[in-house]
């Protein structure tokens, strides 16, 4: 069975003990992982500490290189990882509509190339006879990364390349669900980086509140619940960490009467249904018009039932299991309680019996905003779809929920559609489309979906601190 060491200053380090990681198609155990603590977390960011005066003042067109270069390692390596990704996240290696790990390992090796690439020039505030003012980015210290366990390695790549573009250096620390890919991305990128620049503790005893508490970490970046979130901001005040928190989601979609329901049905289930509905940008909600309602329902049930669910390391494998049983038994409440409360399970509606924590693709009918189904983030492979009769009362009807990460319009009438996009209280707002993400766009949310953005250039600026330069002429 596979050991996986934590890389501390570029070497190899053992606790003293470890733990295992299971893989969620089976329930079986795959591989052992560092248990690392407090101390492991010390040593990290001294580390990390240490090798930051010369990392961030390495040319700037070098730490460009090195991003490339890690961009490079990612896809030489690529085969490994997709396969320790859908071992300990349960996606399949291709997916529903190609969503699965092959696409997470893709997209990581994509988003560290384009965010190698993007620059942060030295801004000209004024310069005449008397002055010239300059505005310097430069970056901040020492990062935390605290990354979940739906995305594991593109969030972690999402985190640490951003971070080290700027000039950063980094202490990542994975989920204990699934830790395996981030830790070989982070071994392989250490016979790249000079020592120090990153580090991985594994761990859950404390780590991640000694990360965030810790005086010498000038940053976290998180992705995961808002609880956490928020106990991540309490702790990070000690020093007054700068943060970026892309926190939970409850994303709905309206569908406008005007669509094909056949030809929309098959868009509108991948985009809730891909990685199992494990994506804090799937659309979770989806209100549809009386005078199509009944027929986008009967499509999306009919697509449910021919979705194949199994071991993402077969092929032909659509979606995979649940990757732990908590959120399995999660989901299986939600939907005990939209079937209590009246609605139709039009397509599965529990798990399937045997090993692993699979749990059939559902879509509900009659879903109505106040059930918890609609309320709560289901984070599974659950669907909610809710009748409307009039826009003004849908959008606020969408609006009407603590979320703000992403909200979608569906409508052949793009202009209408994208006015209708703009009242969505929503950090993201697509049209005929949801949750798609690119590497040169900025993505966050709003309420009590997070602060701050990933992605382009201003992804990138929050990674750093403005040192305004005045230079005196006269």
């Amino acid at each position: 069975m596979q050991v996986f060491d934590m890389i501390i200053n570029g070497k190899p380090v053992r606790a003293g003990s470890t733990f295992d990681v299971v893989n969620p198609a089976t329930g079986e155990v795959f591989a052992r992982v560092q248990a690392g603590d407090v101390s492991h977390v010390d040593q990290a960011v001294a580390a990390a500490r240490t090798a930051f005066p010369a990392w961030s003042r390495t040319p700037d067109a070098e730490r460009k290189r090195l991003m490339h270069a890690l961009g490079a390692a990612l896809e030489a390596h690529m085969p490994e990882l997709m396969e320790l990704v859908t071992k300990e996240a349960g996606k399949p290696l291709g997916g529903l509509n190609g969503v699965g790990s092959g696409m997470e390992v893709g997209g990581a090796i994509a988003w560290t190339h384009v965010t190698a690439d993007l620059e942060l020039p030295v801004e000209v505030i004024q310069d005449n006879d008397d002055a010239r003012i300059e505005v310097h980015r430069k970056p901040l210290g020492v990062v935390g990364s605290i990354t979940p366990w739906n995305w594991p390695l593109m969030i972690a790549i999402w985190h640490v390349i951003p971070a080290l573009r700027a000039g950063n250096t980094v202490v990542i620390k994975p989920s204990g669900l699934t830790p395996t890919a981030t830790t070989r991305f982070v071994e392989l990128a250490n016979a790249i980086l000079p020592p120090g620049v990153l580090n991985i503790v594994t761990g859950e005893s404390g780590v991640g509140s000694a990360i965030a508490k810790h005086p010498e970490i000038n940053k976290i970046v998180f992705t995961g619940s808002t609880p956490t979130g928020k106990n991540i901001m309490q702790n990070a005040a000690g020093n007054l960490k700068r943060l970026t928190l892309e926190l939970g989601g409850n994303d709905a979609g309206i569908v406008l009467p005007d669509v094909d329901p056949k030809a929309i049905a098959p868009k509108l289930f991948g985009v809730g249904f891909h990685n199992n509905g494990q994506t804090c940008a799937c659309l979770k909600r989806l209100y549809v018009h009386d005078s199509i309602y009944e027929e986008v329902c009967a499509e999306l049930a009919r697509i449910a039932k021919e979705t194949v669910v199994g071991d993402g390391l077969v092929e032909g494998t659509e979606l995979g299991p649940v990757q732990n049983k908590a959120q399995l038994d999660f989901v299986q409440e939600l939907v005990e309680d939209a079937r209590a409360h009246g609605a139709r399970i039009l397509s599965g509606g529990k798990a399937r019996p045997g090993g692993g924590f699979f749990f059939e693709p559902t879509v509900i009918a009659d879903a109505k905003d106040g059930m918890r189904v609609v309320d709560e983030e289901q984070f599974g492979p659950v669907l909610p779809v809710i009748r409307y009769s009039d826009i003004e009362e849908v959008i606020a009807r969408a609006n009407n929920n603590e979320n703000g990460l992403g909200g979608s319009i569906w409508s052949k009438d793009h202009a209408k559609a994208a006015e209708l996009a703009l009242r969505l209280e929503c950090g993201t707002a697509w049209v005929n489309e949801h949750g798609a993400v690119q590497p040169d766009a900025p993505f966050g949310g709003v309420k009590q979906s997070g602060l701050g953005v990933e992605f382009g250039r201003y992804g990138l600026e929050e990674y750093t601190s403005i040192q305004t330069l005045k230079i005196m002429k006269a």
